[in-house]
């Protein structure tokens, strides 16, 4: 008896250090000679194995390859990619899915930022709050000569010729940042690198300019916040998309077209502005 437990404890031990475990507890040994009842034991790993981040998360038209590769480890992932193209097998050159997921949330920022620019003036127009002459349509106010313009302190194309180097060297400096994390922390710019650099992660750099207000303290409350962003990222893309739309059918702004279709919804929809009637 003592042969065959010392042969089974050491073909056991021998096991567990063959798969990297910790050495046998002397007190299972002990158990099993001393107790005249059955042994019976349980095999508890030392730690879970890895499971896929998200892996209970609400699924918008997946398939079986997008989500061999959409983990849910991104904000705002439900497996959606019907063309593949955040396919680590088909990405080529620098559009690899990390960094379309980082350029997705760039013009999300982007279209939030639009898409409230776009319909205020005509808001605070209507509220009498800035002069009439101001409250332009959005297209109105930049270079799209048949839509007319407002006659700023230099005419539109100077305006857009200046506004373009001022987005180039901005965009330089974030793809700087985005191909060298941290780097523009290191790199002068008028006493402000401190607060550029940033947290080392280009998508969402915090520190002093990026989040003064410290949102997302925990990873918990950090994770809700991304997931809000690109979700209204998501919507404000579309926002734009609908703007532009809107413009060239109806040659209004935003705000007007929600005005007129809440005065008459039957007369005023997407179906009569498309001549579908």
């Amino acid at each position: 008896m003592a042969a065959s437990h010392a042969l089974l404890s050491s073909s056991m031990e021998a096991g567990r250090q063959l798969l990297g475990g910790r050495p046998l507890q002397t007190t299972f040994s002990r158990s099993i000679v001393s107790s005249p009842r059955k042994a019976t034991f349980v095999v508890r790993a030392e730690s879970t194995p890895p499971v896929k981040s998200g892996g209970n998360r609400k699924l918008v038209f997946a398939s079986k390859q997008s989500l061999s590769y959409l983990d849910g480890s991104l904000p705002g992932d439900f497996g959606f990619d019907p063309l593949g193209m955040s396919d680590p097998e088909g990405a080529g050159g620098f559009i690899t899915p990390k960094w379309l997921a980082y350029a997705e949330l760039m013009n999300g920022r982007f279209a939030m930022l639009g898409a409230a620019g776009a319909i205020t003036p005509e808001i605070f127009g209507k509220l009498g709050l800035i002069p009439a002459e101001t409250a332009l349509p959005w297209f109105q106010s930049g270079v799209i000569p048949p839509a007319g313009a407002y006659p700023y302190w230099a005419d539109p194309y100077t305006l857009f010729v200046f506004e373009l180097a001022l987005m180039g060297f901005a965009e330089h400096r974030r793809y700087q940042d985005w191909a060298k994390p941290g780097s523009m922390g290191k790199q002068y710019f008028l006493g402000l690198e401190k607060g550029l650099g940033g947290s080392g992660d280009p998508a969402y750099p915090g520190g002093p300019f990026f989040n003064p207000l410290g949102f997302g303290k925990d990873e918990k409350s950090m994770n809700d916040l991304k997931l809000k962003e690109i979700k209204n990222g998501r919507l404000a893309m579309l926002a734009i998309l609908g703007y532009f739309i809107q413009a060239i059918v109806t040659g209004v702004g935003p705000f007007q077209n929600l005005i007129d279709h809440l005065g008459d919804p039957v007369n005023n929809n997407v179906l009569t502005s498309l001549k579908f009637h």
